[in-house]
């Protein structure tokens, strides 16, 4: 009987370090939630006071100040389709395709660009060459908004000591615009600066104007929605009161337990 009671006692034991843990941890997991809620609303108010800012008239001088993600901006030059690039393995509503990315050089300074964003362009699946929009001709105003950077996946290459812009050697080529443009999984703007020879601005302008050339501008958004965090939050500390309770009713049986023996044996 004394040793049952002893592995009794120890199974006991057991589940109330079980019980104990997991309530630690999902109350863990909550409070993590609420953090990524507060993140959320920060971007949020991120992008918001960047799309109220006064759009912001691009040169080559501009401080990296104002360069402020999400700021509309506008920008006169003209475009170096010699130096395309399309930026692949970027979905739009579910199909695969490539984003153009070309630069556009400043009136009166050609040395000197700011990176654009163009559009999104469908993957080809026929196995035909893919067809991709030269930029107009002769001196353009381009309006969109800012990025930081070219946004970025995940490439096992960097990983291994990959060149981070994936360019190819000998580029851009001497004979002109290349029939295909080349394509790379992320571009990064000191890489495709150093390749190309031009002085980039320190962001990225992703075009918004309403141009029939075949490409869609609806660029991607970090997700905003902290209401699906606090919900995720509040499951979490469902579950850590239900793990409490029932710490709670087991400390309190084992206890009623042993002072129900200790009587018995008296």
């Amino acid at each position: 009987m004394a040793e049952m009671g002893s592995l009794s006692a120890r199974r006991t034991a057991a589940a109330l370090v079980l019980l104990a843990l997991v309530a630690a941890v999902t109350v863990g997991m909550g409070r993590w939630q609420l953090q990524r809620a507060d993140e959320r609303r920060a971007i949020r108010a991120a992008i918001e006071a960047g799309r109220r800012a006064t759009p912001l008239a691009l040169h080559p001088a501009t401080p990296a100040g104002q360069l402020r993600p999400w700021r509309p901006a506008l920008a006169e030059g003209t475009w170096r389709n010699d130096l395309t690039v399309l930026i692949d393995n970027r979905n739009l509503d579910g199909r695969p395709g490539l984003w153009v990315a070309t630069p556009l050089a400043f009136a009166g300074q050609p040395d000197h660009a700011v990176l654009v964003l163009r559009g999104w362009l469908p993957r080809r699946l026929d196995g035909q060459p893919l067809q991709v929009p030269a930029g107009g001709a002769g001196m353009q105003r381009v309006r969109g908004e800012l990025a930081e950077r070219v946004p970025r996946l995940f490439d096992l290459a960097e990983l291994t000591g990959g060149e981070p812009s994936g360019l190819p050697a000998g580029w851009p080529h001497a004979g002109g615009t290349p029939a295909v443009p080349p394509r790379v999984q992320n571009l990064d703007l000191a890489a495709y600066a150093r390749a190309t020879g031009l002085q980039l601005l320190p962001a990225v302008l992703q075009q918004t104007d309403h141009l029939d050339d075949g490409l869609r501008r609806e660029w991607p958004q970090p997700s905003v929605d902290a209401d699906q965090n606090i919900g995720y939050a509040v499951q979490w500390f469902g579950f850590a009161t239900i793990a409490a309770v029932a710490w709670l009713a087991l400390a309190v049986r084992a206890w009623r337990r042993r002072h129900a023996a200790r009587r018995t044996s008296d």
